[in-house]
């Protein structure tokens, strides 16, 4: 276990009373919005150290007691009854300060956009895809997010070749970002008639919704192109120049978008267009970083197959960390916290593990 940074954690704690006077001395809204944001990020992290600073006082106190001969016989047993609780709390403590303290991802608190394509497998894999987003949709619902279709291709047989939305709510992204990836399926399809297992694959790829704060795009780097909306039929199909298509010179990115109102794909495709720029800017930015180094939770390159799911065994195994359940029913209702906390927990300790490193050299 590294050793805690007294003087950061003091820094803190110094900074969380600066906030707090200031909110009570009323400042105008805006400072206010500010204050209580940095007020909420920075009190659970204060309210620890103040625990852990309790614990390391009682703990002073009671070797204190034991040190000292004239302690009586009860008050002793009673000491040496405590102490090893308070250790106990201390250490824990310790790991949760430690975490609390670690670098933030910018963007963990962003909403997201999710994208997920049918691989091969043809029909199979399309129907993977809309089973993937049912998953996701319906962990979205049960955390209180609202998701928005941005875009979607329905598969000849259902689900779907392509899908993009957004999930709007705090700290989507941090939950969802190890998402990205090859995520392949093993099944019997229902066209199969001779009872083989089948196996297809979708791609899911999660990116944090970019503001126009994040990411400037310029005029005069985007061209945009109207089309015809093209659709299963119906009398307003293909009756107007609806469908927009943005294509960002630059980079060579191209974002389309084919809903009924042409003013609505525009701003739709903007917002896809935005946070894949955003994303590759991220990308970037995380390779100058560690041009050598991938996370435990693997590179978050999204041709890399992360996760298995056998029906017939109703079985999920994450690769990345060699993680196995036997609950495929309760993950495709949206139940994937327990995977999510294990991908989390995995990465964080890879992070511990760097810092103690970079302490030692």
């Amino acid at each position: 276990m590294a050793k805690l940074p007294v003087d950061k954690m003091r820094e803190l704690e110094r900074r969380f009373g600066e906030v707090e006077a200031r909110m009570a001395a009323g400042p105008d809204a805006d400072a206010y919005v500010k204050l209580a944001s940095e007020y909420a990020e920075l009190e659970p992290l204060v309210k620890k150290i103040r625990d852990f600073e309790k614990a390391t006082s009682e703990r002073r106190d009671l070797e204190t007691l034991l040190a000292d001969k004239a302690t009586d016989a009860d008050m002793r047993e009673l000491a040496e009854m405590e102490l090893p609780e308070v250790r106990e709390r201390i250490a824990a403590l310790e790991d949760e300060i430690q975490i609390l303290l670690l670098p933030k991802d910018a963007a963990d608190e962003k909403s997201a956009i999710i994208e997920i394509r049918a691989g091969t497998g043809g029909s199979e894999a399309a129907l993977f895809a809309g089973d993937l987003f049912r998953m996701y949709e319906r962990y979205a619902s049960d955390k209180g997010w609202r998701v928005e279709v941005l875009s979607a291709s329905d598969g000849e047989a259902g689900g779907y070749k392509e899908i993009i939305a957004t999930i709007s709510g705090k700290g989507v992204f941090s939950r969802l970002k190890f998402e990205s990836g090859v995520h392949r399926v093993q099944r019997v399809p229902e066209t199969e008639s001779g009872g083989r297992i089948h196996t297809s694959a979708a791609t899911v790829a999660v990116l944090p919704e970019a503001e126009d704060i994040d990411i400037e795009i310029r005029p005069e780097d985007i061209r945009i192109d109207t089309m015809r909306a093209s659709g299963a039929g119906g009398q307003h199909v293909n009756t107007t120049d609806s469908a927009v298509r943005i294509t960002h010179l630059p980079t060579g990115v191209v974002v389309t978008s084919s809903e009924k109102s042409q003013h609505q794909n525009r701003a739709r495709a903007m917002q896809v267009l935005r946070a894949r720029l955003y994303d590759m800017e991220r990308e970037a930015a995380d390779s100058a970083r560690s041009a050598d180094r991938k996370s435990q939770v693997g590179s978050g390159d999204r041709s890399e197959r992360i996760r298995t799911y056998n029906f017939p065994q109703g079985r999920v195994t994450d690769h990345r960390i060699n993680l196995t359940l036997y609950k495929l029913d309760r993950m495709m209702l949206g139940e994937i916290d327990e995977v999510v906390d294990a991908l989390i927990s995995d990465f964080q300790a890879g992070q511990l593990a760097e810092i103690g490193d970079a302490a030692r050299i």
